[in-house]
């Protein structure tokens, strides 16, 4: 702070105040009322603040003290005028502006379906348990989860994401934590796993249906969860039953592939934001590639089925994505992109997402394996991929607001 800035707000530290608070039912014309009756005693306004909800409205209005010996004609004036337009108002004196927020600033987005009280309750709890203070709360939805947002100050980001995260599948609810600051606004690269995250299916086992193996392949996927089997092998040994199959099988797969709920409207408000959108998969090119097309994606990679004389050979070629070359290629898209890796948001199920989850400056684990929530940064346990706007800051009437400026 420049020692000009500093020497205005120190004055306005010293200045007598009245915060003149208005509440009753919303109708238009009510702000403007106001600031006209109190235009006539040569105030100036500190600080304004409204809020309406369920049809009541709540306007805070802290302006600075009208010249002395006038402060009993305001009061008198304003509580004439509350009571003419059926409102009711409160007059409180003081000095200076609000008090400093503490140091370290987070927002913290709530989702719940539904969001209880004592969900909220115990959330606010751990805040203020935390040392945070609650500055602010906004709905950022109300469908197909209830979404609301505290602004936190107080505390810092990561201790605070940590007290909230462990208590939030206890209560029923997912909880984000994220530092505020410019950077919510700045441009971002979102990468997503593909297999049960963007797409409802796992697209080995639609191959697997038309080769008719999918218990063999059943079998080789549950050796790889207990752990007797790592990706690679595992996808060697899966890919290897497909040998043979005919490549036409290829758009029959793509035909069957089943978009997320909420995958296209997500995609299509981050690309309106002007983020650029990944995805990376242990799945097959011969899927991302007529996603990418489909979907207007920015990037993905993933495995390659070998087709040799139109029919698979049961291999895979090129470098394998597993675990690790999750996050290489999340670095690599980020590179390309031109955005900070602590711009980044990566969103995945399962277990080997969860090197791209903690390269990426925000982690989602949507619907995922309780290893994967615990170890991302937040979670997400409803069935509709665009909550992750909310996450962002992104509210519902905004992405409404904006498909009906498209469809007009």
């Amino acid at each position: 702070m420049s020692a000009s800035q500093t020497s205005i707000a120190a004055s306005i530290s010293d200045v007598p105040t009245l915060l003149v608070k208005i509440f009753g039912k919303d109708r238009p014309g009510i702000t403007a009322g106001l600031f006209d009756t109190l235009a006539a005693f040569s105030v100036d306004v500190v600080d304004i603040e409204q809020v309406v909800t369920r049809g009541r409205m709540v306007l805070c209005a802290l302006v600075t003290a009208p010249p002395r010996g006038l402060e009993g004609d305001l009061r008198s004036t304003v509580h004439s005028w509350a009571e003419s337009v059926k409102m009711q108002a409160e007059i409180i004196s003081g000095r200076g502006d609000n008090r400093p927020r503490g140091l370290g600033r987070s927002l913290v987005t709530v989702l719940g379906h539904p969001l209880t009280a004592e969900a909220t309750a115990a959330v606010a709890g751990r805040i203020t348990r935390t040392g945070g203070n609650i500055d602010r709360i906004f709905r950022l939805a109300k469908y197909p989860v209830t979404a609301v947002e505290f602004a936190v100050s107080g505390v810092e980001t990561e201790p605070l994401r940590t007290a909230l995260v462990t208590d939030a599948a206890k209560l029923g609810v997912d909880v984000a934590v994220v530092a505020a600051g410019l950077h919510r606004r700045a441009q971002r690269l979102i990468v997503m796993d593909v297999d049960s995250t963007l797409i409802q299916d796992e697209v080995i086992e639609l191959f697997a249906a038309h080769a008719g193996c999918e218990a063999e392949v059943a079998e080789v996927t549950a050796a790889a969860m207990r752990g007797e089997l790592d990706f690679e092998q595992s996808l060697h040994a899966r890919v290897a039953l497909l040998k043979g199959l005919d490549a036409s099988v290829v758009d029959k797969v793509r035909s069957e592939v089943r978009l997320t709920p909420g995958a296209r409207t997500l995609i299509r408000t981050l690309k309106r934001l002007g983020y650029q959108v990944g995805v990376v998969s242990g799945g097959f090119t011969q899927v991302t590639d007529d996603l990418k097309d489909r979907l207007g994606l920015d990037f993905a990679h993933a495995n390659t089925l070998e087709i040799a004389e139109g029919r698979l050979t049961g291999r895979v070629t090129g470098e394998i994505v597993d675990r690790a070359g999750k996050a290489r290629l999340l670095r690599r898209f980020a590179a390309e992109a031109g955005v900070p890796l602590a711009q980044t948001v990566a969103i995945g199920d399962g277990a080997n997402d969860l090197d791209m989850l903690n390269a990426a400056g925000l982690g989602v684990a949507f619907n995922a394996k309780p290893v994967v929530r615990e170890a991302a940064h937040t979670a997400v346990n409803f069935p509709f991929l665009d909550t992750v706007l909310y996450l962002l800051g992104v509210t519902r009437e905004e992405v409404e607001a904006a498909d009906m400026h498209d469809e007009d």
